[in-house]
């Protein structure tokens, strides 16, 4: 597989092109201020490389950051647009889903350090997704 970009932000990784205006809402989501002007710091991956590639294949690609976000079928078909996400630190490995709405913060915590990616994973829903605190 190709190796992933090592930029300095999270990457934002598209492995489902069924549906563009779906990963353009993402992408526009994701790069919205919330209403108190708080923006994710992301970069984007469209590349059809990665078509199809799992979470766990994309680990293997060492990608650079705190956590990977992978807009997957599911993202894509989810009126939540809820992402994958997958931690790259402490508990490499482990993922859930959150709501892209909500990817600001813990982008934001996490690239300060201000909370861990347990807190994130530890409060979702019954549904397994992350919608805010």
């Amino acid at each position: 597989m190709k190796p992933l970009p090592q930029g300095t932000g999270p990457l934002v990784v598209r492995t489902d092109f069924s549906n563009q205006v779906a990963w353009e809402a993402i992408r526009v989501t994701i790069e919205t201020p919330n209403e108190e002007g708080f923006v994710a710091y992301a970069e984007f991956l469209d590349d059809p490389a990665y078509a199809g590639s799992t979470a766990d294949e994309l680990l293997t690609l060492d990608p650079p950051g705190d956590l990977l976000a992978v807009v997957d079928q599911v993202s894509i078909i989810s009126p939540e647009m809820a992402l994958l996400v997958v931690d790259l630190r402490k508990e490499r490995g482990r993922r859930f889903r959150m709501i892209a709405t909500e990817f600001w913060g813990i982008e934001n915590n996490l690239s300060i350090s201000n909370m861990d990616f347990f807190e994130f994973a530890d409060s979702v829903d019954d549904d397994g997704v992350f919608r805010g605190f």
